[in-house]
């Protein structure tokens, strides 16, 4: 196991020789032992197209390759952290919200919009968050932040799950998501996050959600 919880704003990370972590720049807390830190724009294992999907959507700066031998907390902003365990799935998760990950995950770009149609081109424009989330696949552990902690929702064909996009954190699974609004266009004007939107999950997995709605 990569990370352990030290608290609900830090996480301890082993690094072992031959492997690698990525964390968000100014993440690193504290370390011991001889680890080292470098800036790598691919990140994980998305190589090239990774890089150019993070140029994309606005995402310059790069994450830090941790490699070598010791240990190295992580935190950032004095924000909760959440860990989260994949088995070979995909986690979907904004890109700010990442705080670090293991080497061994797969990482990529999803475009919103390809599921969610011209309301999920909205998403990014009215609540404030990007168009692009990032996903990371295989096996591994990711650590992800949050505002005022975290809570994990289970979404299943027969109930789906409707979260305002500013308190969407993540989500993993067989899962669609498409932006609906709960009001009408003239509605809409001059509101910029809330109940005006809803993010639609349906199939089979789960949704993190924060408890606060304050962008990180």
């Amino acid at each position: 196991m990569a990370f352990r919880e030290i608290n609900s704003k830090m996480v301890e990370a082993t690094v072992l020789p031959g492997q690698k972590l990525f964390s968000q720049r100014g993440a690193m807390l504290a370390y011991k032992g001889e680890v080292s830190f470098t800036p790598n724009m691919a990140g994980g294992q998305g190589g090239i197209m990774s890089m150019i999907g993070r140029r994309v959507a606005n995402e310059d700066t790069p994450l830090m390759a941790v490699e070598g031998s010791g240990t190295v907390l992580f935190g950032h902003g004095g924000h909760h952290v959440q860990v989260i365990h994949l088995t070979g799935d995909t986690l979907c998760v904004e890109a700010d919200r990442l705080l670090a990950f293991e080497g061994t995950l797969h990482q990529g770009t999803m475009f919103l919009g390809s599921q969610g149609g011209v309301m999920g081109m909205v998403r990014g424009q009215v609540s404030g968050q990007g168009l692009f989330t990032t996903t990371l696949k295989g096996h591994g552990a990711v650590a992800v932040m949050a505002h005022g902690g975290v809570f994990e929702i289970p979404i299943t064909p027969q109930r789906p799950v409707h979260v305002d996009p500013q308190a969407y954190v993540a989500h993993h699974g067989d899962v669609r998501n498409k932006l609906s609004t709960a009001l009408g266009w003239r509605d809409m004007v001059g509101r910029g996050s809330g109940e005006a939107f809803q993010l639609e999950l349906s199939g089979n997995g789960a949704v993190y959600v924060q408890a606060s709605e304050e962008k990180l």
